[in-house]
């Protein structure tokens, strides 16, 4: 069976997700020579190399100024043309911010079956099947794509690792594909002032919720997760009364995160917040209400003032990582 995966990269840094996802594609090809790639970018030859060892014989790249910007318009037709080269019955992706935005505008194009944001993922009986966490996490349901020619699934980050297969290198094929649409043009992406990992992508995550009363109290969060490399998130009521911004939400109207440890300071546990960060291996919850909700799903729980046991916190993990 053919794959064809697409590999996601920003400001010529290819995404560690991404590196899942050929794992992923490459498991499902089976044979040599029936996994492929596709990287888009304004330059992708220095980006080729990374690949070699994750089980992909061919890597189609579409470059240049057009594809400087990310489009979903130019992103749906350099895929689309990799597909039609390489004619795979299943297409792979990451269910990124970007993976959400044109994997359905290319499913729509190219007439093929969609399973989004899947845990595990497997080819059996003539028929891709996904298992997808439904209704906040409380339930799985299983999807199965069949009767088309063209099967695409996205793969939720941090749940399949990333493997190396082997250490050969794969031959490059270079697509001509016109990025710019008169429809459609992106002339500026403006980013957040953090350095750390986006938190789909985090292994480690702190949050705070409204308990944190004010934006300059976040600065707490943020020196502890300063010493283990974490990522700083929030719950919808921290973002709504102006503590955080959007982009550090985490929850049914934010970010779904899957993330090795997640701490969470202060947030009572809302449904819809449990929603975007209950599937996390390790949850540990701060709070001073001992019937919080947050309790119900976190591995470890300290019944607490966040403003007393976070630096605690991270006075402990300093002296553990040498600071």
């Amino acid at each position: 069976m053919k794959v064809l995966i697409f590999v996601e990269q920003r400001d010529g840094k290819i995404k560690s997700s991404a590196f899942e996802a050929l794992t992923v594609g490459a498991r499902l090809a089976g044979s040599a020579g029936d996994a492929a790639a596709v990287l888009i970018g304004a330059d992708t030859a220095a980006l080729v190399n990374q690949l070699a060892g994750y089980g992909v014989d061919k890597v189609y790249t579409v470059s240049g100024p057009d594809f400087a910007l990310y489009n979903a318009m130019g992103w749906a037709a350099g895929v689309e043309a990799a597909i039609k080269d390489f004619a795979p019955q299943v297409l792979v992706g990451v269910a990124s911010p970007m993976g959400r935005d044109f994997f359905p505008r290319l499913a729509a194009r190219m007439d093929a079956a969609l399973l989004t944001d899947v845990i595990a993922v497997e080819w059996k009986d003539g028929a891709l099947h996904g298992t997808k966490p439904m209704y906040a996490g409380k339930c799985r349901a299983h999807l199965v794509s069949q009767n088309c020619n063209l099967h695409m699934v996205t793969i939720r980050p941090n749940v399949m690792p990333a493997q190396k297969t082997g250490s050969g290198s794969a031959a490059t094929t270079a697509l001509q594909v016109v990025g710019t649409s008169a429809q459609s043009k992106t002339v500026e992406i403006r980013k957040g002032k953090s350095e750390k990992a986006d938190l789909t992508e985090a292994s480690l995550i702190i949050s705070g919720g409204r308990a944190m009363a004010n934006a300059e109290n976040f600065k707490i969060l943020h020196e502890c997760a300063d010493v283990i490399g974490a990522t700083v998130g929030a719950s919808r009521a921290a973002v709504d009364s102006g503590y955080a911004t959007h982009d550090m939400q985490v929850g049914q109207t934010g970010k779904t995160v899957n993330p090795n440890l997640y701490i969470a300071c202060g947030i009572s546990g809302s449904i819809q917040h449990m929603a975007g960060m209950r599937t996390s291996k390790v949850i540990v919850a701060v709070n001073t209400d001992k019937d919080a909700p947050i309790f119900t799903i976190a591995n470890y729980g300290i019944v607490g003032d966040l403003f007393q046991v976070v630096p605690l916190l991270t006075k402990k993990l300093k002296e553990l990582v040498g600071h």
